[in-house]
């Protein structure tokens, strides 16, 4: 599959989603990554170039439909220091998904800094990221290279992720731009049941970072728990070659299909 970009600019803060950002669950529908990442990444240019995004809250109010979509980025608490912004997508009209971002300035290196451990090699060999499902559009747009577990199978698993295409066409991925596409493919991966008979969908994402990675693949290590009324919760730790960068954490609505 020939893919261009997540999202082609059509000025105004509006924008068309390609192929690249089809969701598994429904064809017509987007993948809960891109417009993270999309919705993170406009509000962080809004909050100022000495400041670096810490907490990325999003949630999405229903299936974001695969079809042109507007924008709108606010300033909730602006600040020099710390500063939250708020970038909403609407599509023909409707409210689809809401992103809080709050953003730090970065300062002098503390006297103490927490030790990294590196996460395993990036294998030399890409695994399918649901592999019954080989021609959806997400699916392609990165490269998925496990470290534990599979993505054919249910449970915890660890996979190095490679963003293929740009965020937006005719502009450079940024580190936050790779860290949040990936991040929501958390609890896809790490479903506890099969995905073909139930469904596992998560109404927001939040994602707290310490830093942004070095390099282009970013490390997930996800483990989803399921309570008895089918309330899930999934928790991912991000890393890059060096260690950890942040974790993600996905409330969960876990019914059968």
């Amino acid at each position: 599959m020939d893919l261009e970009a997540f999202y082609l600019p059509l000025g105004d803060n509006r924008f068309s989603p390609t192929r690249a950002t089809e969701s598994p669950w429904e064809t017509s529908a987007q993948h809960g990554g891109p417009p993270s990442a999309l919705l993170a990444h406009l509000a962080t240019a809004a909050a100022g170039e000495h400041l670096r995004a810490a907490r990325v809250s999003v949630d999405f109010f229903g299936a974001i439909p695969r079809r042109e979509l507007t924008i709108e980025v606010s300033p909730v608490r602006p600040g020099r220091r710390i500063d939250l912004t708020e970038a909403a997508m609407t599509v023909e009209g409707r409210t689809v998904a809401v992103a809080r971002v709050w953003s730090i300035a970065t300062g002098p290196t503390p006297p103490v800094v927490t030790e990294l451990t590196p996460p395993p090699a990036v294998p030399e060999v890409s695994s399918s990221f649901l592999p019954h499902l080989p021609d959806w559009g997400f699916g392609q747009a990165l490269d998925w290279r496990c470290t534990a577990g599979s993505p054919d199978e249910t449970g915890p698993a660890d996979v190095w992720t490679r963003v293929l295409v740009p965020l937006i066409a005719g502009q450079e991925l940024t580190p936050l731009d790779r860290t949040l596409v990936a991040a929501d493919a958390a609890n896809g991966l790490s479903a506890e049941l099969p995905i073909s008979s139930w469904l596992s969908i998560p109404p927001g994402m939040t994602t707290h970072l310490t830093r942004e990675p070095d390099g282009e693949w970013v490390h997930l290590s996800a483990r989803s728990s399921i309570a008895a009324d089918g309330i899930g919760l999934c928790l991912g730790t991000l890393s890059d070659a060096a260690g950890e960068i942040g974790q993600v954490s996905q409330p969960l609505l876990v019914r059968e299909r």
